[in-house]
């Protein structure tokens, strides 16, 4: 009996592998809009209250608001190469679409949806903000000390990064199963205890 529900445990129905499927895809669509949108209607408020240069003092002097357009990548990387950016924010996005079919771990469904709503976030900038379909500057604002001026899509990016690093480390994969470390061979075999 107890190894008949082992079985089913390791080896779930399709009937119940489906909603399990349907609420990661939910969890996966849910955060990719979320931050998309936050992105999107920030950086709105952003344009249509700020001049771009302007800097207002938020929590002193730790967070301050401070409108700039990026052309380039984090720290004003790559300026003149826009379009390259464009172009890699259009393949993360199609390879994050490509992997969502092998989703089963909520924490990857996170880190996923947070990573394709940031890229979409700031290709969504580099597609229609001038100067040119393409070569879009980025809406940046949010400025800490030392630190490059950035907005929640790169916010998102970063944090599903991190999660998805914290999920490698624990060996945790994208289909949710567990990739444990095999134990070191010993170096020598025992020795012979006879005396010999």
């Amino acid at each position: 009996m107890t190894d008949h529900l082992a079985a089913d445990a390791a080896n779930p129905s399709p009937s119940s592998a489906r909603p399990r499927r349907a609420l990661l895809l939910s969890l996966f669509a849910g955060f990719a809009v979320f931050a998309y949108v936050l992105d999107q209607l920030t950086k709105l408020w952003v344009t249509s209250s700020m001049v771009e240069g302007e800097r207002i003092p938020v929590l002193p002097p730790l967070l301050h608001w401070y409108f700039i357009r990026n052309s380039g990548a984090a720290f004003s990387i790559g300026e003149n190469v826009t379009w390259v950016f464009s172009i890699i924010m259009a393949g993360v996005s199609i390879a994050i679409l490509l992997q969502v079919r092998k989703l089963g771990s909520a924490w990857w469904s996170l880190a996923l949806g947070l990573l394709l709503g940031g890229a979409l976030g700031n290709l969504t900038d580099r597609l229609f903000r001038e100067p040119s379909f393409g070569m879009g500057h980025v809406v940046d604002f949010i400025q800490l000390p030392n630190f490059a001026i950035f907005n929640i899509a790169d916010s998102a990016v970063v944090s599903a990064v991190a999660i998805i690093c914290i999920l490698t480390l624990k060996g945790i994969a994208l289909d949710g199963s567990r990739h444990v470390a095999a134990a070191p061979k010993e170096a020598a075999q025992p020795k012979d205890t006879d005396g010999v």
